[in-house]
């Protein structure tokens, strides 16, 4: 594993643990180079994954890419890093399990907004205003008032 820090291609791997939800295998390792320590995490991958985009356009699914969409939903948000790990890597199961080697883009988005729905309700809808294209403020009112039709229990002002 090269080190992040200065490129060196020596390094040792110092400690190897589960993540928690046993997903992954977390490696601490040091650079025999300049010492410098870091974290790498192994996961398994069922089959190579291409996106088809709503160009057209095939790329290859990228995990980093969807955490870091995810990530930016979440930004600022009280959520454990643990917690957002585990709904991740339930996005790419199911994705893995589509059964097909191409999924679209869209279909990744209503997975992670199924996920971020039953994480965090801010990060929801942080998240459908990108994935929707929201262009004004009524985009959101809609949105809004859609969810609470789906959810009459949740809707405030009704436990009177």
């Amino acid at each position: 594993m090269r080190c992040p820090y200065c490129g060196n291609d020596d390094t040792q791997v110092k400690d190897s643990r589960p993540t928690e939800d046993s997903s992954a295998i977390r490696r601490r390792r040091v650079c025999n180079g300049c010492g410098g320590r870091f974290t790498t995490f192994e996961r398994v991958q069922l089959r190579d994954l291409m996106v088809v985009k709503k160009s057209g356009r095939r790329v290859p699914f990228d995990r980093d890419k969807l955490a870091r969409s995810v990530n930016t939903a979440l930004r600022k948000r009280d959520v454990e890093p643990e917690r957002v790990e585990r709904m991740i890597s339930g996005v790419v199961r199911q994705l893995e399990s589509l059964g097909d080697g191409e999924v679209s883009s869209d279909q990744i988005g209503e997975f992670v907004m199924d996920g971020l729905k039953g994480l965090d309700d801010v990060a929801f809808v942080r998240f459908a205003s990108v994935y929707r294209n929201f262009a004004a403020a009524d985009d959101f009112r809609s949105f809004l008032t859609e969810l609470a039709d789906e959810n009459p229990a949740e809707r405030p002002g009704d436990d009177d």
